[in-house]
């Protein structure tokens, strides 16, 4: 039992892991003949205690795997973080450039039941006469179903990422425009990098939370021009996203174009940065971000958190009706050929949104992928037992094939109660 528990400690705690069988060989190579010698480590997954090889799923939504979904958010903090403070590859110097937090907003579809607030922060009454609370399930849903705009809801959130494609141009040519220079020219002064996260409101419309920063011409490894400021760059920012607009399709004569809502809030991220009372700082922006890199639909609107196969399926599920509504639409709107690249059936259960959830520009800090290099390395070198006479080259061979998901029942209370030592300690950070 003492081996099996060792294994699943190995997979971090997730609930859904891939089965694998096969095996691993690693053969030691003479690095002046080439000549492959000996074996160092041999792995076969039926010698395994489950009798797989288990792997971690990697999902990154909290509702599927907990365990999985937290690795993912700690990651996105630190990829986050390193583009503020540096670290993880990004320049230390990185801190004073010039960077604010903005959040970009849907445009309206129609009245929802909300709690709206005054200048003072004052909770007010909503237009339905009542004083919701702010668990309440009505928040976020219509107040007059039949009249609000399913259609364009669901067609937004299709179109949320070109959208932002198209407003990351007209940033850079709105700075440059302030700058004083030509768009040619720009990039030979500065570069703008980004790191972003779509959120979904609880009316199920897509916005999105960013990290902008204006960097120098080879990027974080660079000083940003003199000219270079928040201030400038918040005015770029409102600028562009007034500007953005993409057009959209022509459905039973209604033409449809995207723009973003008129809420957007953009603030400079400085340490003694206050704005009512809080703080922001660059640790707050990155664990605000990093929060929604594990939620969906499902979180904000009562979605699902997995594609539909068939229409029928909708209604043995326990969805809201708000919810439910969407996801029909994106159901018969993706029956139209016309609208056919959008591939809305295979995203009704994400209501129309197909883009990536958290994404950067290059050059912004480091990448997810290489952050799960880095923890792969470390847990290869806590597993495996050095000698003295290891080679510096081996050959490494391996065959692994599809087994199942899943832990047995067993497995599964197994990890249950061991689920408090499952975490990441000791992992670099």
């Amino acid at each position: 039992m003492s081996t099996l528990v060792k294994q699943l400690r190995g997979i971090g705690g997730c609930t859904q892991p891939v089965r694998l069988d096969g095996h691993r060989v690693e053969h030691a190579v003479d690095t002046r003949t080439g000549e492959i010698g000996r074996v160092l480590h041999r792995l076969d997954s039926a010698s395994l205690p489950a009798g797989n090889l288990l792997v971690r799923c990697n999902n990154r939504r909290a509702t599927r795997c907990p365990a999985c979904a937290e690795t993912y958010r700690r990651d996105t903090f630190h990829l986050i973080t390193a583009g503020l403070r540096g670290g993880k590859g990004t320049p230390t110097g990185v801190t004073r450039h010039p960077k604010v937090f903005a959040t970009f907003t849907a445009p309206g579809f129609g009245p929802v039941h909300n709690r709206p607030t005054d200048r003072s922060g004052t909770v007010r009454v909503c237009r339905c006469g009542l004083l919701h609370d702010a668990d309440d399930d009505s928040l976020g849903t219509p107040l007059d179903p039949a009249t609000y705009d399913y259609e364009g809801a669901v067609l937004w959130n299709a179109h949320a990422g070109m959208l932002w494609q198209r407003f990351s141009i007209y940033l850079r040519r709105e700075i440059a425009k302030r700058a004083g220079l030509t768009q040619r020219d720009f990039a030979d002064f500065a570069r703008v990098s980004f790191a972003k996260v779509a959120e979904y409101q609880k009316r199920g419309a897509v916005h999105f939370h960013a990290v902008i920063r204006i960097d120098g011409p080879e990027g974080s490894e660079t000083p940003p021009p003199a000219w270079a400021t928040a201030e400038l760059l918040t005015d770029a920012i409102g600028a562009a996203a007034a500007h953005s607009r993409v057009g959209g399709p022509v459905i039973d004569g209604r033409s449809h174009a995207f723009a973003f809502g008129k809420q957007i809030d953009v603030r400079a991220i400085r340490s003694a940065d206050f704005d009512g009372g809080q703080e922001l700082t660059e640790r707050a922006v990155a664990s605000y971000i990093a929060k929604y890199a594990t939620k969906g639909a499902e979180a904000a609107t009562g979605a699902l958190d997995r594609p539909l196969k068939f229409l029928a399926e909708l209604a043995q599920l326990d969805v809201s009706d708000h919810a439910r509504r969407l996801i029909r639409m994106a159901w018969t709107l993706g029956a139209r050929k016309e609208l056919g690249e959008l591939r809305l059936r295979a995203w009704a259960h994400m209501l129309g949104f197909r883009g990536h959830f958290s994404t950067k520009s290059r050059r912004y800090s480091t990448t997810l992928g290489a952050l799960r290099d880095a923890r792969a390395e470390w847990r290869r070198a806590q597993a495996v037992e050095t000698t003295e006479d290891e080679p510096d080259t081996t050959l490494v061979l391996s065959h692994w094939v599809f087994a199942g998901i899943g832990l047995s029942a067993v497995e599964a209370w197994l990890a249950a109660s061991l689920e408090p030592a499952l975490g990441t300690e000791g992992e670099p950070t």
